[in-house]
């Protein structure tokens, strides 16, 4: 997660300075922690606290421990810690604004860089995690001309080029982006994150070069468990663009598997989730809710399934003059987490808290609009789960399902590896498990919040684009405007996996695209159940 270990003096505000000498101990953890060998370090640095409690260079190294194993805000309490011992200790500030980027507080990650950058001005790690928190919050100019600086001292970096090429990506400059990742492989080709990266465009197509450099990087010995699944999953898309389905779910389902493995999910536990909303969201909850929230309605939430055609909806509103289009912001679910035996405990506020929870998501999310249009749309979604918690906080708000169906939309995910998050992705079981609890939750919330979401349907936006543009626009009370049937002309940054597919017209072929893989998709179908035959309406869970 972090850099490794500095091992430099550094002078601090505790007791005693540290020591000149290196405990071995410390040594023997920093070893541990370069060979991921969690178990051995962790006791190592244990002890060494207890002994030594203003060690900072240990409690730095035990931040990247909680880290690795995502707990974040342990990491971020380890490393305030150990700057308030040594304010000068730049290496641990550097990583607390890491640990501030990778729980999505860019802003605060930007304040900390900025004193990182004065201490130490020629480490183009801070300039590249710069340019990174710049692209999260919007201001792409900044972000790529960060990149641009830093390849001018580190051209040899193949992270780096890729890393540009994801923000040459996100604003439209496909080719240059294109360039960037082949620059990124030339300098390592066993590097799968630039060949994924390059399939991942949608619009790319392998030659038989290609898949040999991919798979001889396969053989690689020792290679890293990151770029054996990224290589799979590229291979998957190679073999898929050329009709030979069975090598290609070969590939995906390794990468799938691999991934898994180090991202352990728990199917049980999203059903357990959507039981307690269930359960909390009865009609009287709901509305005992109503109303009390704030009455801005500026935001627009499209949610649903990822690979569903959020991104598609987004776009079209976002081709509104009226619209802004942002991102996929987390701050609902962050939100939705500081109300104490949630979703339960959301009942027992009063309307002054509903209210100034939806006065903190606007605040939180002022940062990522950059027009003075007066609406906005947040494509998160995961928000699904929180549509009770949205109309409560934000009465006023839009929200949109995008739904498609369910064997179509699975498999898409299926072979979408994405960089963070979404866990049920891994498995074609866990994904009906997650499709149908989707759905069952949603056929829920349409019960007791009636007409509060509105539904579009994937499969008819393709067949007829303009019948429901129309209607999702007039959900939304915004008059109709021919920008948004041409929305593939609209100039505007999109950081999803959909990026290109959305600045072409919209086209027909995706919608079958897993009937070719339909041998191997009997897990699937058994654990979505009757939702693909009631598809697009739900079946009755009652």
């Amino acid at each position: 997660m972090f850099v490794m270990l500095a091992m430099a003096n550094v002078t601090t505000s505790a007791p005693r300075a540290v020591a000149p000498a290196y405990d071995p101990r410390l040594v023997r953890a920093a070893v541990a922690m370069n060979e991921n060998d969690l178990p051995t370090a962790e006791p190592l640095l244990r002890a060494l606290l207890k002994d030594d409690p203003f060690d900072v260079r240990a409690i730095r190294l035990f931040a990247e421990l909680a880290g690795r194993i995502g707990r974040y805000q342990d990491a971020e309490n380890l490393l305030r810690r150990a700057i308030e011992l040594a304010p000068q200790f730049t290496a641990a500030r550097a990583n607390l604004a890491l640990v501030l980027y990778r729980t999505n507080r860019a802003p605060e990650a930007l304040e900390e860089l900025a004193k990182v950058t004065a201490d130490d001005p020629e480490n183009v790690g801070h300039a590249n995690l710069q340019a990174a928190a710049y692209g999260r919050i919007g201001e792409f100019d900044e972000a790529l001309a960060l990149y641009e600086q830093v390849l001018k001292q580190a051209a040899a970096q193949p992270r780096v080029w890729m890393s540009y090429g994801h923000m040459l990506k996100t604003v439209g400059r496909q080719a240059d982006g294109v360039a960037a990742y082949r620059r990124a492989i030339e300098l390592l080709p066993t590097l799968g994150e630039a060949w994924w990266s390059l399939a991942n465009l949608k619009t790319v197509r392998f030659d038989d070069a290609d898949i040999a450099a991919m798979e001889a990087a396969l053989r690689v010995p020792d290679l890293a468990p990151e770029d054996q699944w990224h290589l799979d999953f590229a291979l998957g898309k190679a073999f898929e663009d050329r009709g030979e389905a069975e090598r290609s779910f070969r590939h995906y389902a390794a990468g799938n598997a691999l991934r898994k493995k180090r991202m352990p999910y728990q199917a049980e536990e999203i059903t357990a989730q959507v039981d307690r909303a269930v359960a909390a969201f009865t009609p009287a909850t709901v509305a005992g809710l109503s109303g009390k929230g704030c009455e801005a309605g500026d935001p627009i939430f499209v949610l649903g399934m990822p690979r569903a055609g959020s991104t598609l909806v987004e776009q079209i509103l976002a081709s509104h003059s009226m619209v802004e289009g942002t991102s996929e912001l987390a701050d609902i679910g962050y939100l939705a987490r500081t109300v104490e035996g949630y979703p339960a405990g959301l009942s027992s506020l009063q309307g002054n808290d509903l209210r100034a929870l939806g006065e903190q998501y606007l605040a939180r999310t002022r940062i990522q609009r950059h027009t003075d249009r007066p609406l906005f749309v947040d494509k998160m979604p995961n928000n699904w789960i929180h549509v009770p918690f949205i109309r409560a906080i934000l009465p006023n708000a839009k929200i949109v399902d995008a739904r498609r169906h369910p064997l179509s939309c699975c498999f898409s995910n299926f072979k979408q590896h994405f960089a963070r998050g979404q866990g049920f992705s891994y498995s074609l079981e866990d994904m009906g498990r997650y499709y149908r609890d989707y759905v069952r939750a949603m056929a829920h919330f349409d019960k007791v919040i009636p007409g509060a979401v509105h539904r579009v349907i994937y499969e008819r936006m393709v067949e007829d684009t303009e019948a429901e543009v129309r209607a999702l626009l007039a959900y939304c009370g915004l008059a109709f405007e021919d920008n948004c049937l041409a929305f593939h002309r609209t100039e505007r940054a999109v950081r999803t996996a959909s990026s290109e597919q959305v600045r072409q017209p919209i086209f027909r072929d995706g919608t079958d695209a897993w009937k070719a893989f339909e041998p191997w998709l009997g897990e699937l179908k058994v654990a979505l159940g009757a939702v693909q035959d009631f598809y697009p309406e739900a079946p009755p869970f009652d």
